[in-house]
């Protein structure tokens, strides 16, 4: 009986030993140790709002469709630079880094359309990155996620529906059965197996997207339908989802594939409204629950085997969160028993939290605190995968005394830098050309040449030292030491309410001519508010006169020789003239004085002639440039040829008008008056 009693106890004890990460204790950074000088933000979407590779660390701006960007290590103490990259034209609603390729990172929005960016290097704007677009996709896509096995293969969702796309190719895989309401989150089990979905009808699905679009399994999962989330806890079965009860109480369960009838363990929170963002350390267990708004972090450590969720600590932050991410483990510090550092995204900074397990010794590599972690080279292309490869990510030691693994490129996007990027030499003195500034001269620097002498900017014939000497420092503006002043407050408008600011990003969100200011507001019907800039003050409380455009706002602009016409464009894809009395608004316009029709999709920018009257140009989602005859009211120029969406137009003295292709960066400079289409990287062919 003794025996038994002890053989039972020892079954229990190993059943549920104690964890090694009971004890982790949870350190937010010193303020020196901050990523200061950001303006972090986290839009209406499920997404957690900040991205982490080896290299970079990505996040949401308050500028919508504009992601901030800083390195991930800081390069000997100094302050880290932060870039921009201007993806879309509406708020980016999710975006991932690829597991394998740390320049690799895909990006959604409301533009129907997900983008793969390979990152540049450096920048204040990196917004030139060489990209591929996947779409449209028929709805707003509100998540992306790279597959955990094989390279260039993104699982994207989009209102109700799951596609999986070949990144390389640009294509479709397969489209799962749609859901039976919106999307909340998409998981892969760490296989890369099998796809799981929950759902806002409540329901948690697993897909094998390989086998058919059909789910295969499926569970109702909280007892209320607001935002929940999915995570595998491992490829033998278990999954995590957080969400909410039936009293609306935020909770977390775990639960096994393998018996999917109902939760193996639960853990309720509190009964706040937010929604919880959670990230999982598949390799230690250990679970890290926050809430957009909040400034608490919850860990847990998720034990599948007994089954249960234990906590381990909480942590209180200064600053309320938009977003965390977790670091990637080679960056870990390792001999402190860092075992995972957390990044919270706040208004200013990114805030480290490092987690850490005591002990003794902080001198030596403590291999049951870090096991052998996932590496960085794919077990699989795309192409085998979805052929069968089952092929598995090896495992990496994070021994320091292991070599660093070399970076892997994917074959997705060319790790090229765009011929704009590259360096041309220096002149060397002797070699410069004076720039021709005589009548009819063109205004581009001499070929092969980086700088225009200073006898070109200065006015005066440069000595040869001033040459060399120049040659070196590049050349000297008259205007280096321009200054801007604010002007007095009498001259300011203030009281300007409900501004909209959510116009796409090819828009200035706002224009102005020598006499007035065109401002689109946040209400229904695309309403434009006109400002007299001779009348400058504080507007009224009450509402006044606006243009109400019928649709919203994408773009507006006024004509440069008719101070009183604007130009609207809308997201219904018409253009809608204006006209604007000498004496200014004095009631609301409701009805337009033309209306520009040919566009088959939304509009995204419109400019008028610089040198020409009444001619306008445009474009839009359905890749074409059109010129219009505003006299007429009719469209004279329709251009096509752009693979993908196009850019700024670029219109210098008027001679050619240049569109920029987003996915290649290649221009096109069609001549003035030709119907045609493209022919090549720089030219239209007259048809």
């Amino acid at each position: 009986g003794g025996g038994g009693g002890g053989s039972g106890a020892r079954r229990r004890m190993k059943r549920f030993r104690a964890s090694k990460f009971r004890l982790a204790e949870a350190r937010p950074a010193r303020k020196e140790a901050w990523i200061r000088g950001i303006r972090g933000s986290s839009p209406a979407a499920s997404g957690n709002h900040i991205k982490t590779s080896r290299r970079w660390i990505v996040f949401n701006t308050d500028s919508a469709g504009v992601l901030g960007m800083v390195p991930l290590e800081c390069q000997d103490g100094d302050k880290r630079p932060v870039s921009e990259l201007r993806c879309h034209s509406g708020v980016v609603a999710d975006f991932d880094f690829s597991p394998f390729d740390d320049q690799l990172l895909a990006t959604c929005s409301a533009e129907e359309v997900v983008k793969v960016w390979r990152l540049l290097d450096s920048g204040p704007d990196v917004s030139s990155s060489p990209k591929v677009a996947l779409g449209p996709e028929g709805s707003q896509v509100g998540m992306v996620l790279f597959h955990p096995t094989a390279d260039g293969i993104l699982a994207s969702g989009a209102q109700k529906a799951v596609k999986v796309w070949d990144v390389e190719h640009q294509q479709p895989l397969t489209e799962l059965e749609p859901h039976g309401d919106l999307l909340q989150s998409l998981a892969w089990r760490p296989d890369g197996a099998l796809l799981g979905s929950s759902c806002k009808d409540k329901m948690l699905r697993i897909f094998d997207p390989r086998a058919g679009p059909t789910a295969c399994q499926s569970v109702q999962a909280h007892g209320s339908g607001r935002d929940s989330r999915l995570l595998w806890v491992n490829s033998t079965g278990s999954l995590l989802s957080t969400g909410f009860n039936e009293v609306r109480e935020r909770e977390a369960r775990l639960w096994d594939t393998r018996a999917f009838h109902g939760s193996l363990a639960s853990v309720t929170l509190d009964a706040s409204p937010r929604p919880l963002m959670p990230l999982l350390d598949l390799d230690i267990g250990l679970l890290v629950l926050m809430a957009k708004g909040e400034d608490v972090l919850f860990c847990y450590e998720v034990l599948p085997g007994q089954p249960a969720l234990s906590e381990v600590a909480q942590c209180r932050t200064e600053s309320k969160a938009h977003g965390i991410a977790l670091v990637p483990k080679p960056a870990l510090d390792v001999l402190a028993c860092e075992v995972m550092r957390v990044l919270q995204l706040t208004d200013n900074a990114v805030v480290p939290i490092s987690y850490t397990v005591p002990r003794k010794s902080l001198q030596e590599f403590h291999e049951d605190l870090f096991p052998r972690c996932t590496g960085n080279v794919p077990g699989a292309s795309a192409r085998a995968w979805w052929a069968g490869d089952n092929g598995q990510v090896q495992r990496i030691s994070l021994h320091p005394a292991h070599p660093p693994h070399p970076a892997f490129t994917s074959a997705c996007i060319p790790s090229l830098l765009p011929e704009s990027r590259a360096l041309e030499p220096l002149p060397v003195e002797g070699q410069m050309e004076e720039l021709d500034l005589s009548a009819g001269s063109s205004l581009s620097s001499p070929t092969g040449s980086l700088t225009s002498p200073l006898s070109a900017t200065s006015g005066f014939a440069s000595s040869p030292s001033q040459r060399s000497l120049q040659s070196i420092l590049g050349p000297s503006s008259g205007f280096r030491h321009i200054q801007g002043t604010v002007l007095p407050r009498g001259t300011h408008f203030t009281n300007l309410k409900g501004l909209n600011l959510t116009t796409p990003g090819e828009c200035d969100g706002f224009c102005t001519n020598r006499r007035r200011v065109a401002i689109p507001l946040l209400s229904a019907g695309g309403q434009v508010a006109i400002l007299e800039l001779s009348k400058p003050g504080r507007l009224p409380d009450t509402s006044m006169p606006t243009i109400e455009n019928g649709a919203p706002v994408s773009d507006l602009c006024w004509d440069p020789f008719d101070p009183e016409r604007l130009a609207i464009a809308g997201e219904d894809a018409k253009i809608r003239l204006w006209r604007v009395t000498p004496e200014g608004l004095q009631k609301s316009l409701v009805e337009p004085e033309a209306v520009l029709q040919g566009h088959t999709e939304k509009i995204y920018s419109i400019k008028f002639h610089p040198l020409a009257a009444d001619i306008l140009a445009s474009s839009s989602y359905d890749l074409s440039l059109r010129i219009w005859d505003v006299r007429s009211r009719r469209q004279a120029l329709l251009l096509k040829g752009h693979g993908d969406q196009v850019g700024r137009r670029v219109a210098g003295h008027g001679e050619r008008l240049g569109k920029e292709k987003a996915s290649g960066g290649s221009l096109r400079s069609p001549p003035p008056f030709v119907q045609g289409r493209a022919c090549g990287t720089n030219c239209y062919q007259p048809s």
